[in-house]
Parts: structure tokens; C-alpha cells; sequence
């Protein structure tokens, strides 16, 4: 049997330093492709991120990392234990050594199942409450970003980070970092046993893990590509969904049903076809692996069952029965961890893929921040004036040009012009969703810039033409968590704008469900809805901006009536192409190009016969043709 020595030390050494070179080749290779995703953190930036979230935390993960040490020394001992009960058999025994030296394995696996159970629930635990913090720190600060920003980002890129990104953080910390470490630590703690136990047996366990490791790179890269195709057709799918089932009333009223199917079926084809391929990988692998752990076992039995039948030392060692079932178990323990830590490898970096994606979000500053000196409005009077205004969303490309004009309080201003004009822009600053570029704007005299944002939104009333809903009941949707407001408090709104009138004939009144976006209530009742919304929050400056657009005429005649009777609530600032809405106005703007051409009364504006004077007449002969 000696005769194979120099083969079997060769063969060790070999194995060793084509290991190494291989894992470090794999390493460099994934740090330098990064998943196929885009980085702009290395890794250390992402761990010393990650850390800060895990750090409160970090008893739990003390506790799950002992429990951890328990599972790993049973991983460890139990082919020991398992070889001394074959040794015990071989012998001369009596029934309670065999007891007791079984009921000391199953001591240590019951032990190792309690702490598998313990570990498993306190990481589970620890990971939701992590991924919760994230998920907490990521919605926040999106409310924060201005609407230029989310006017930039996809809402899609937004929900995916605050729902799915996060999930990958999760499994990090609840699976993939312990069993990393558990991995290696077994691996170790194997290889010394396998060493310590009979070494000449090691050395031909290591001759085999290079072809392990060249197995596991290769998949690494052809797993890589698969989950790639997988991850892009699957958000092929999603975006033809989205897509198309939210215009999917178009599409019937074209008629192109069975277009659309064709195209479906071509996405659907697309995602089974990248599965079908990521199967097709992973049947490889497993099997290849599989196959080398056999061979491996073949060559153990073969010169460690002829070294023991011969009674022949290998290397000074000499080769018994509990010997040989226990470097048997030794195998599979060696072989599957190694394979193991590749795919967490792999897995790893795709958490933290998802963890830059999710920073690179927390790091966009947001555009509109509160000055340190910001002070907090308590009351407005409602004086709004614009003091040489120019702005523009891109540079250069000026929407507003030196806009200047007074509201003075409970007064009523319309503003008017052809589409572009500047119109809805104006609104959008008074609320400074935008920061000016040049100019100032004051409220009762003080700088926007210089009053908190929330301060300054609280007094104002937003109703828009496209009214937005969420999902509930009417009551949530006209509260939108308003406390300590009473049934008679909302009802009373609802009968200021005459939305009661509707929805006490609704079967649950305030209580009707409402569907996704208010699709199962008109315009005209989603518009009063808005208005009811507004008036419970009691603002002391209401802006319109084509409210009353698209509208049939009987619910028009009730919104007029509504806006008649809130222009006493306070400073109403109206936008709207109806200029028969807005003719009993206290103060008429007329904007072109970002500019004032004229500006007064709906009587004096006629009077001048200017451009209010074409469009009321053009708007006149119109509707007397209709």
C-alpha cells in the first residue's frame, strides 16, 4: 500500500493549491463582474451599511451564533460517535455500553435540533424586524424627495425597492451569513478531525476537492446567466402586465385581444424557456458533485477496505472499521459545504446588489430641505404674492419669465392661458413643490423658503382634475387619517359640497368600499369627494386646477354651488379652461408663455378685448353651436 504514498501526498498537495488558486480565482472574478449589476459601492461599504441596521440587534445574532457552535460540533462529533458504536459492535459488549453510547448521539442530536430550531426563529425574527426597519427608512425617505425626483423614477423602481430589495437583505441576515460561517466552520472542523483520525485518508479526500471547486465555478457562471435571463423575462412579464391589464379597456375597445395574447404568450414563452434553462444548470451541477463525492467514497473503501482486510499500515496508520464509517460520514459533511459556500457566495452578492440598489436610493438628497432657521406657520391670513418669479424645470428652459402678481386674503384669482402657459405651474410653487430659480414668493409676507414644508402644506387645499383614491371606504379616503373628527364633522363636509346627496343613497354610506384609484365612482362624485376632503382639513388657502374639467352638467351645477360657498373659506386660487366657472372671480391673470399679458376683472378684461376677450368669444361660439 506504501507504494501509492508519493501519488497520494502529490495528489493532497495538488488539491490544496489548485483549491486556493481556484477560489481566489473565483473571488477576484465575482468582485470584478459584480453579479452583472452595476456598483458603485464595493463591498465594504455595503457590509459597514448593513452593520449599522444589524448592530441593535446584535445579542440576537450572539445568541443564534452559539446556538450555531453547537450545530457545528455535532456536524463534527457525530461520525466520532457514530465510529465508536461500530467499534463497540465489533467487540464483546454489553447492552448498556451500547445504550449509553447511543443515547449520548442522540443527546448531541437532539441538542443540535434544538438549537437548529432556536437559531432558525431567533434569525427569522431578527430579520423581519431588520427588514422592517429598511423597508421604514426607505418610504420615508421617498416622501421626502420632491416631485422632480419621483417624477425621475420610475414608480415600478420605487415599489421593487421597498418591497422585493429588502426581502434579499432579509435572506442575508437569516440565512445566508450563518450558514456561510457554519459552512466554513464545518469545513474546518472536518478536515482537522478527518486529519487527526487518519491522515492518509485526508490527503485522498483532498485530491479530490479541486475537481469540486472547478465543478462549482463553472456552475457559478453558468447559474449567473441563467438567473440573469430568469430575473430579465420575468420583468418582461411584469411590465406587460402592468401594462396592459391597467389598459385593458382600450385594448377591448380596439379590439385587440388576440394581439395582445400573441405578445403575451411571446413574454411567457421567453420566462419559461430562462427556467427551463436554470433547471437544465442546476440538473448539471448536482448530479457532477454527487458523482465526485461517489468516487470519492469508491477510492476510501477501495484502500481503506484493502489496507484493513490486509491488515496493512498506510502511512504509519492503520485502517480499522470505526475508521473507515467514519471518514464514510466525514465525506458527505466535507463535500457538500464546500459546493455549499459557492452558491452562498453567489447569493450573498446578490443581497448585495439589492442593498446598493436601496442605498443608492437613501443617498439622494432630497431637493427641497427646510432651511435650519425654518419656522413653523400656525396661521395664515392667505396674501400670496409672486415677486419677480422665473422657473424652469430644466435648466435654461424657462416656464415661468419675471412673474409678478398679489392675491390678497379670501380673494378669488383665476388664472387663464392656452396649454404651457404656466398656469399649473404657479400652484405647484405657492405649495413649493419646485424651488424657484429666480424671484420670491411670500405668504402674509414671509419667504416660502423660509417656513417648514409641512408647516406651509397644512394651510393649503389641493382639488386636481384627476382626482386620486385609495383603497378603502369613503370615509377613510375623506379623512386620510384625520383624528378626533366626529360622524357630524364629516357629513357636515359632505353636505357643504353637496357630496351627501350621492352617497347617502350608496348602500353603507361613508362606509362603501372604494376600488383601486375610485373606478367604481364617477369623476363628477370622485371631484366632490376631493372637495369634502378638503373642507374637513379646514385650509385657509384652496387651489383648483381644472377641477371642474370633464364633468357632466348636472354635477357641475352642484360643484358651482360647492365653490360658491367655499370661496368664503378662504384664499381660493383657480385654474380652468371653462371660463364660464370662473367668470364671477374676484381678480382674472391671463398667461402666455410663461409671462402676464393682462390681468382684472372678468368685466374689465371684455372691456379691453385682448386675448381673454378672443377666448371667452371663441369659447362663447362654441358651446352656442353645440
Amino acid at each position: 500500500m506504501n507504494e501509492y504514498l508519493p501519488l497520494l501526498i502529490a495528489g493532497a498537495v495538488i488539491g490544496v493549491f489548485t483549491t486556493l488558486f481556484l477560489v481566489a480565482y473565483a473571488l477576484e472574478k465575482n468582485k470584478k463582474e459584480s453579479m452583472g449589476f452595476d456598483r458603485n459601492m464595493n463591498d465594504g461599504q455595503i457590509v459597514r451599511r448593513l452593520l449599522a441596521y444589524a448592530k441593535p440587534h446584535w445579542k440576537s445574532f450572539a445568541l443564534a451564533g452559539l446556538a450555531m457552535l453547537f450545530s457545528v460540533v455535532y456536524d463534527v462529533a457525530s461520525p466520532l460517535l457514530v465510529g465508536d458504536i461500530t467499534g463497540l459492535i465489533q467487540k464483546e459488549f454489553t447492552l448498556s455500553q451500547l445504550f449509553a453510547r447511543v443515547a449520548v448521539y442522540a443527546s448531541i442530536l437532539a441538542v443540535s435540533l434544538i438549537c437548529n430550531y432556536l437559531q432558525a426563529m431567533i434569525l427569522q425574527k431578527t430579520g423581519q424586524r431588520i427588514l422592517s426597519q429598511i423597508r421604514e427608512d426607505v418610504f420615508g425617505h421617498i416622501e421626502k424627495l420632491s416631485h422632480e425626483q419621483l417624477n425621475n423614477i420610475p414608480v415600478g423602481t420605487l415599489v421593487t425597492r421597498v418591497s422585493n430589495d429588502p426581502n434579499a437583505i432579509s435572506y442575508m441576515f437569516t440565512n445566508i451569513l450563518v450558514t456561510l460561517v457554519k459552512n466554513m466552520m464545518v469545513v474546518l472542523g472536518v478536515l482537522g478531525a478527518m486529519l487527526v483520525l487518519n491522515y492518509a485518508l485526508a490527503l485522498i479526500a483532498l485530491c479530490f476537492v479541486p475537481f469540486v471547486v472547478l465543478f462549482t465555478v463553472l456552475f457559478r457562471k453558468f447559474s449567473r446567466k441563467a438567473h440573469r435571463q430568469v430575473s430579465d423575462a420575468t420583468t418582461g412579464v411584469n411590465t406587460f402586465l402592468s401594462e396592459n391589464l391597467s389598459g385593458m379597456k382600450i385594448i377591448q375597445i380596439f379590439n385587440r385581444e388576440d394581439r395582445k395574447q400573441d405578445d403575451f404568450l411571446r413574454y411567457s414563452g421567453a420566462l419559461s424557456r430562462a427556467k427551463k434553462n436554470r433547471m437544465f444548470v442546476f440538473g448539471i451541477f448536482r448530479p457532477m458533485v454527487y458523482m465526485i463525492y461517489i468516487t470519492s467514497v469508491m477510492f476510501l473503501f477501495y484502500f481503506a477496505g484493502k489496507g484493513y482486510i490486509q491488515n496493512v499500515k498506510i502511512l504509519g496508520t492503520v485502517m480499522t472499521a470505526p475508521v473507515i464509517v467514519s471518514f464514510y460520514m466525514y465525506l458527505n459533511k466535507f463535500f457538500n459545504p464546500i459546493q455549499a459556500l459557492a452558491e452562498q457566495f453567489d447569493m450573498l452578492q446578490r443581497s448585495f446588489a439589492s442593498a446598493e440598489k436601496i442605498f443608492t436610493v437613501l443617498d439622494k438628497v432630497p431637493e427641497l430641505t427646510d432651511a435650519p432657521d425654518a419656522m413653523e406657520l400656525e396661521h395664515i391670513e392667505g396674501k400670496i404674492e409672486f415677486q419677480d418669479v422665473w422657473f424652469a424645470y430644466k435648466p435654461g428652459q424657462w416656464v415661468l419669465k419675471g412673474v409678478s402678481f398679489t392675491v390678497e386674503p379670501r380673494q378669488t384669482v383665476a388664472f387663464v392661458g392656452s396649454t404651457g402657459s404656466g398656469k399649473t405651474t404657479i400652484l405647484s410653487l405657492i405649495c413649493r413643490n419646485y424651488d424657484i430659480q429666480k424671484g420670491c414668493i411670500l405668504i402674509d409676507g414671509i419667504d416660502i423658503r423660509k417656513i417648514k414644508t409641512a408647516s406651509l402644506r397644512r394651510h393649503f387645499g389641493q382639488m386636481l382634475q384627476d382626482v386620486f383614491l385609495f383603497a378603502g371606504t369613503i370615509r377613510s379616503n375623506i379623512l386620510l387619517g384625520l383624528e378626533a373628527v366626529s360622524e357630524d364633522e364629516v357629513w357636515q363636509a359632505c353636505r357643504y359640497v353637496n357630496a351627501d346627496k350621492f352617497i347617502e343613497k350608496l348602500e353603507k354610506g361613508l362606509d362603501e368600499p372604494v376600488r383601486e384609484r375610485g373606478n367604481n365612482f364617477s369623476a363628477g362624485q370622485r371631484q366632490l369627494l376631493s372637495f369634502a376632503r378638503t373642507i374637513i382639513h379646514k385650509p385657509a388657502v384652496m387651489i383648483l386646477d381644472e377641477a371642474t374639467a370633464n364633468i357632466d352638467t348636472e354635477t357641475e351645477v352642484l360643484i358651482q354651488d360647492s365653490l360658491e360657498k367655499m370661496r368664503n373659506i378662504g384664499t381660493m386660487l383657480v385654474v380652468a379652461h371653462r371660463l364660464s366657472t370662473i367668470q364671477h372671480a374676484d381678480h382674472i391673470i391671463v398667461l402666455s408663455k410663461g409671462r402676464i399679458l393682462e390681468q382684472g376683472s372678468h368685466r374689465q378684461l371684455l372691456q379691453q378685448k385682448g386675448r381673454y376677450y378672443q377666448l371667452y368669444t371663441l369659447q362663447y361660439n362654441k358651446e352656442q353651436l353645440q
